[in-house]
């Protein structure tokens, strides 16, 4: 692997660390942010912990914009600055709305992210490598999540105010990387849509000489249709592609992953752990989330795509009805984290691995920022939903049927793979362009 494009990816991976961090940093603060402020259930999960995810859904939408106008590098190292100024906010805060409105500001970091940083680096990898190298973001985005989990636990007690610790750490890391980002180039492939050639041709030289800029250019005018500038990913011909964004994310959200990562500590307490406890099994969750990201990166390039999502969406299906099972019938003690450690496995080597990169590859190059947007943001607006409710259906039917329903749900994601989901290793990004146009669903 070129270590040029290793090294500049990794640094874009970042990105994912933080989103990760972010996301999960919240749980070890949840409860005690509840009894501080003496929030209602749903006040708290709307406001306290839902406004960070409403941030990521603004971010999802409108994210596209920067990274389609300003570039790629640009809006990366503007997520940074989002990132520091909601951890350094959030820490300061002494009053639910304002700490809602720096979590909101972080928030729109992360829905940002989730578009800026796979495109940067599918852009940039080679299409043997690219399953993989999409897959660091993922990779950090778990990293990022056991970090924040690890980070929870030490700083849980040091005192009275030990969450303000929890979420104004990540400050740390989001000014370090903010700083990495200058260092890396713009995307050749966002430069030549810019008309920026000798740009383009510059920086190809610098990270991948084995390309020309005509080679690429040549690519990327394989990969074209006439009238580009009439069209947008709603256009009839990118029909298909837009079905596929959409439901790999609506049913990302629907296995209940986020609500999980937020909740964590909760729902272990609520299986009869203790705070300590609860706290110390949610960094298993983040080992056993690391470890199966990192087996399904690896084997993202070698069985493609949609093995690994059949991989998953199984192994949801047992995991998740374990679960229930074990909320209906009562089981208390280690039950339920062993059957959500296999729930993570599952979703680390199915959609943790796969929906990143696949929503990055399924548009062509002239829509895909605005397409990753789109996917990004029904993921977010889902995102956001579901954990603001989840202290609500808890106290009101309990977590059984909760996770039942999940499960069901991952039923339905099985026969999606199953009968529509394209495989797209392999293939160059213009390839897949024009296979997943109107007519041509199948690769």
């Amino acid at each position: 692997m070129n270590n040029k494009i290793l090294r500049i990816s990794l640094i874009a991976a970042l990105a994912g660390f933080l989103f990760g961090f972010d996301t999960v940093v919240i749980s070890g603060a949840d409860k005690k942010l509840q009894l501080l402020w003496n929030s209602s259930d749903g006040f708290h999960g709307v406001v306290v912990m839902g406004m960070a995810l409403w941030g990521t859904v603004v971010g999802a939408i409108f994210g596209g914009i920067p990274t389609n106008k300003m570039g790629r590098k640009k809006t990366l190292i503007l997520i940074g600055i989002l990132y520091s100024l909601s951890a350094i906010g959030s820490a300061f805060s002494n009053d639910p709305v304002t700490f809602a409105i720096f979590r909101f500001i972080g928030g729109l970091g992360v829905g940002a992210s989730t578009i800026a940083a796979p495109a940067y680096i599918s852009e940039v990898a080679p299409a043997k490598d690219r399953g993989r190298l999409v897959g660091f973001y993922q990779f950090m985005l778990v990293f990022g999540i056991l970090i924040a989990f690890l980070s929870n636990y030490l700083l849980s007690g040091i005192g009275e105010n030990d969450w303000r610790w929890m979420v104004g750490v990540e400050a740390f890391p989001a000014i370090i990387y903010t700083l990495f980002v200058f260092t890396v180039p713009k995307s050749p492939r966002w430069l030549l849509t810019k008309n920026r050639t000798d740009e383009a041709k510059e920086i190809l030289a610098t990270i991948n000489p084995s390309l020309t800029i005509e080679g690429l250019k040549a690519d990327m005018d394989n990969g074209k249709d006439d009238s580009l500038s009439a069209e947008n990913i709603f256009s009839k011909k990118y029909r298909f592609p837009l079905i596929l964004a959409f439901l790999i994310a609506f049913f990302n959200q629907l296995s209940g992953i986020n609500a999980f990562l937020y909740y964590a500590p909760r729902i272990f307490e609520e299986a009869g752990l203790g705070e300590s406890t609860a706290l110390l099994s949610s960094i298993g969750i983040g080992v056993t989330n690391l470890l199966f990201t990192l087996l399904g990166i690896f084997l993202i390039d070698r069985l493609g795509r949609k093995q690994l999502m059949y991989f998953g969406s199984v192994g949801y299906i047992i995991s998740l009805s374990l679960v229930a099972a074990a909320f209906f019938l009562n089981w208390t003690g280690m039950a339920v984290p062993i059957f959500l450690f296999l729930f993570i496995a599952s979703h680390a080597i199915g959609q943790g691995a796969v929906i990143w990169v696949f929503i990055s590859e399924i548009f062509p190059n002239h829509l895909r920022s605005s397409g990753q947007a789109f996917g990004s943001s029904t993921h977010w607006v889902l995102a956001a939903i579901i954990p603001s409710l989840v202290p609500l259906l808890f106290s009101w039917v309990g977590p059984g049927p909760v996770f039942a329903f999940f499960a069901f749900m991952m039923v339905l994601q099985l026969l999606f793979v199953m009968f529509m989901m394209p495989e797209t290793k392999g293939l160059s990004l213009e390839e897949l362009s024009k296979k997943l146009s109107l007519g041509k669903k199948r690769v």
